[in-house]
């Protein structure tokens, strides 16, 4: 191994260990209380040095959501890897970034800060294009599956796979969201189990973008379980 070659795995090695520490900071504390003289202090490294690998805080925290969307995207492919019909995979990856949001919680929670302008402004552009670049893989992977199955004539031909696939996700999510912070409320004062609530809105979203061909021939899979 060259000296150049040496350095450059260092390096890499070098940003791995910030980004572990900062993951762990992170995940105990959130962007707002978290410093970046903690994750030096994690790193056993200098806070220059940290400085040297990621120009802001925010920077640091978008690195470690870039972690989560690829446990994430690999999760959706697994999904859509079983060979089943185009129905079922659709279900698959729903089901699958329900079982992100169960088993990856802190990455889940990390997510919103996409909705939270203020943090965006120490955020650099090279770091911003990441996620564009992640987001724009793991998006694909559930429009390319939705036009599949209008292709099949098993969607309507007037869907928009992309405009259907915010449609669901921000479903979903919004469900998420009250499951993590406020499930006792909804199943105690309102009587509502979330989950269950949470398939009907697949299967009603599903049903709602299906062709009554397709219904039929499905019917089975849109049933809750």
């Amino acid at each position: 191994m060259g000296i150049t070659e040496r350095k450059e795995r260092e390096r890499e090695s070098r940003r791995e260990a910030i980004l572990d520490a900062a993951q762990k900071v992170f995940f105990e504390k959130g962007l707002s209380t978290a410093t970046v003289d903690e994750i030096a202090d994690l790193a056993e490294l200098s806070k220059g040095t940290i400085y040297l690998y990621y120009r802001s805080k925010e920077d640091m925290y978008l690195a470690v959501i870039l972690r989560g969307e690829a446990v994430m995207r690999n999760m959706f492919e697994k999904a859509i890897s079983t060979g089943e019909s185009t129905v079922k995979l659709i279900l698959n990856i729903a089901e699958a970034y329900y079982a992100f949001f169960k088993e990856q919680r802190n990455y889940f929670r990390m997510f919103s800060f996409f909705e939270t302008p203020q943090f965006h402004k120490q955020v650099s552009e090279e770091m911003l294009n990441q996620c564009v670049a992640a987001d724009e893989k793991t998006w694909s992977i559930v429009v390319n599956l939705i036009s599949q199955g209008v292709r099949e004539g098993i969607l309507h031909s007037h869907i928009d796979p992309k405009q259907f696939g915010i449609i669901v996700w921000a479903t979903a999510t919004g469900i998420y969201r009250q499951m993590d912070t406020n499930s006792e409320y909804w199943h105690k004062v309102m009587g509502i189990n979330l989950e269950e609530t949470l398939r009907l809105s697949y299967s009603l979203l599903l049903e709602s973008m299906m062709t009554d061909t397709a219904k039929e021939e499905y019917k089975g899979l849109l049933r809750l379980q």
